[in-house]
């Protein structure tokens, strides 16, 4: 007696579907980072003033070293290129200082953002945080400084009432300096990419700031130049930022011309960091 065995053969499997993730769109990436950024705002400005307290912990005044400092500076080269200028002592004093507290947010702001993602490198790699989120950082830590430095323009105004008072022009310092943060944060974004993809970058713009000061009018008015020369202060964009919160210090109201420049700037600015981030923030990551 045999048996004999059915082997039925299997069904011929279907096909499965292949499974497609669907892809993220790196525009609502950066956008979504900015977004995370700004909600996060207790972090970093916790961390902005962490930081200023650890770089003064064990010293006598903390942070008005930093007012100390430029106090110092301010005052004496105030004395010395009145006369190398000879120019009104009254009236280029309040000047001088109004335009070197000013001058001394945005050089900072500038070199200290270049290196931004490069010295938080560790975090980066660690903690899965916004990259936007160290750009604030930087910025509000100097923005804490700039508050300390303006206690040297106090006696300025006090002595030299006549030319520097404070009025309702003063008020105009609060959209000054939020546009100073607007473009801090935008052109900084920019720069912090380019300064952790290519490390010399930070060494040419530290070169570049100090060429940038001496054709800023902040040590000179731009009423020495020839008519012929107003272009240097015409188009040279620091120029302006530096007016828009220089004049509200000294009681005065910023040029038209000021305002509609950094109005550009800002704008520029901003499209240009947008489009940038959306583009390379996910190497970030891969340059440091």
């Amino acid at each position: 007696m045999s048996i004999e065995t059915t082997i039925t053969a299997p069904n011929e499997l279907a096909p499965q579907e292949a499974v497609v993730f669907p892809k993220r769109d790196p525009r609502i990436l950066a956008l979504r980072d900015m977004k995370d950024g700004l909600r996060k705002w207790r972090v970093w400005m916790m961390l902005a003033y962490q930081d200023i307290k650890l770089r003064y912990r064990r010293s006598v005044l903390g942070p008005f070293w930093i007012t100390l400092s430029m106090a110092i500076t301010v005052y004496s080269m105030g004395f010395l290129y009145s006369h190398l200028f000879h120019t009104d002592f009254q009236t280029y004093f309040p000047f001088l200082v109004g335009g070197m507290v000013t001058w001394a947010l945005i050089s900072s702001q500038i070199n200290e953002l270049t290196d931004a993602f490069v010295n938080y490198d560790s975090l980066i790699k660690q903690i899965k945080l916004p990259y936007s989120l160290y750009i604030h950082r930087v910025t509000m830590r100097n923005i804490f400084i700039f508050f300390h430095n303006v206690l040297v323009i106090v006696p300025v105004i006090a002595i030299f009432h006549e030319v520097a008072q404070v009025n309702l022009n003063t008020l105009l310092l609060i959209p000054g300096l939020f546009f100073i943060y607007l473009n801090s944060f935008c052109y900084g974004l920019i720069l912090a990419m380019i300064g952790g993809r290519y490390r010399d970058i930070s060494q040419v713009i530290k070169s570049l700031i100090q060429v940038i000061f001496f054709l800023t009018p902040v040590m000179w008015r731009p009423d020495v130049l020839s008519p012929q020369k107003k272009y240097v202060v015409l188009l040279n964009p620091f120029s302006s930022f530096v007016e828009i919160v220089r004049s509200p210090l000294i009681g005065q109201v910023p040029p038209l011309h000021d305002v509609m420049m950094v109005l550009g700037a800002t704008l520029i600015g901003f499209l240009l960091s947008y489009k940038m981030f959306a583009r390379y923030r996910s190497r970030i990551v891969y340059w440091l």
